[in-house]
């Protein structure tokens, strides 16, 4: 009896074992067959030993759609915000950022539905040669209240800036810019500032003023505020990625429910409430990078552009359409002027030295070389 115990339970270990020995086998068989055939090995159906043949087409699909987000990866991405009666000038930021910039640009356009079809006219208008340089994307206007509190924020749809950070999630850095602007120089040189971005800084801003006698937040800000004279929202490189990991939106959601009662600019005040708060995570470039009315209209106090010329022109408070500072109107009238199918040497520069000659008298005009310095630099040079 006791044999038969024995050799019973010795035949019961050996199937057990036997089992587990067949399944290692086949499982380990079956992680190998990927790896058992090369790429060149070709297959009928499912017989095993060959492989589906790629065809021509696909592999021309695939081919496009590595090159695409290799460019999106590799682009320099713009954001702009348009509503109201801002769509032409934001045609002319535009045509003024593909002049200067070799880098492919993509441009994220936030605008209120109405203007979409102007904007796709316009842009389509445009020779293929300037077309080739850029490709834009339409988004409407998207605010997280459904009462659109946010939009009526200063000016209209100014505070959509705000929110970017959670509306381009597949984007990892952006340059944005309000519609009054003119650039002056490649938008790689702005771009490069990112370079210089240590590792908890989030976004880069210019000051708001260089003189405490005419600063704004010194004199007359109810809430707190960056720095000496605070920050201007105008022109503002965001690492989205480093934004999205941060606090930002649910601190200027607070921010907006403590303070809304005490600010006067928005969305911008804002903006120096938090880094008020968050220092550590501003970059900050100096004036040339957002040159405007205030650094010239009582006398010149960008010392940086004055040296080496403005890169980035800010024509704020209407300054691009009103007469009050000539100087910005006359540059902004060059650049609408300006057709594409003409050198910058011969049909750009020259009446953009004109123009700002004759605002000589003016106090921005006075100091009309930091309007003309990065454009005749890179035209000259260009077009040698």
């Amino acid at each position: 009896m006791r044999r038969r115990m024995i050799f019973k339970f010795g035949l019961t270990v050996i199937v057990v074992i036997a089992v587990c020995m067949f399944y290692l086998i086949h499982q380990q068989n079956d992680e190998l067959i990927p790896d058992q055939f090369s790429e060149n090995d070709s297959i009928v159906g499912n017989q095993p030993g060959k492989t589906a043949e790629i065809s021509a087409e696909e592999k021309l699909r695939k081919a496009v759609l590595e090159k695409k987000a290799k460019r999106w990866r590799e682009s320099i991405h713009l954001s702009i915000v348009v509503c109201g009666d801002r769509g032409n000038e934001s045609i002319i930021l535009i045509k003024s950022a593909i002049l200067f910039t070799k880098s492919y640009i993509i441009i994220h356009i936030f605008a209120e539905d109405d203007l979409h079809s102007s904007l796709q006219q316009q842009l389509a208008s445009w020779p293929s040669t300037a077309r080739s340089k850029f490709e834009y994307h339409l988004y409407s206007i998207i605010f997280p209240d459904p009462n659109n509190e946010w939009k009526k924020l200063f000016k209209p749809c100014a505070s959509q800036r705000l929110f970017i950070p959670s509306l381009l999630t597949n984007v990892n850095a952006v340059l944005y810019v309000d519609t009054d602007i003119l650039f002056l120089s490649p938008l790689e040189e702005i771009w490069f500032h990112f370079t210089r971005f240590n590792s908890t800084q989030l976004v880069a801003l210019a000051p708001d003023s260089e003189d405490r006698h005419t600063g704004w937040y010194n004199r007359f800000a109810r809430h707190p505020y960056y720095g000496e004279f605070g920050v201007n929202s105008g022109v503002i490189l965001m690492n989205l990625t480093r934004l999205r990991n941060s606090t930002w939106l649910p601190s200027i959601v607070n921010y907006y429910k403590e303070y809304k009662l005490k600010i006067t600019w928005g969305d911008q005040d804002l903006i120096n409430i938090y880094f008020h708060f968050h220092p550590d995570e501003l970059y900050v470039y100096p004036c040339e990078w957002n040159y405007r009315p205030d650094h010239c209209m009582y006398m010149s106090v960008c010392t940086g552009a004055e040296r080496s010329g403005a890169y980035v022109l800010h024509g704020n408070r209407r300054a691009m359409q009103n007469d009050e500072q000539p100087a910005f109107k006359a540059a902004y009238l060059a650049f609408k002027e300006y057709d594409f199918h003409q050198q910058m040497k011969i049909s750009l520069l020259p009446p953009l030295r004109e123009k700002l000659e004759a605002t000589s008298k003016t106090p921005c005009g006075r100091v009309r070389h930091i309007f003309l310095t990065r454009v005749a630099q890179f035209v000259n040079h260009a077009e040698k």
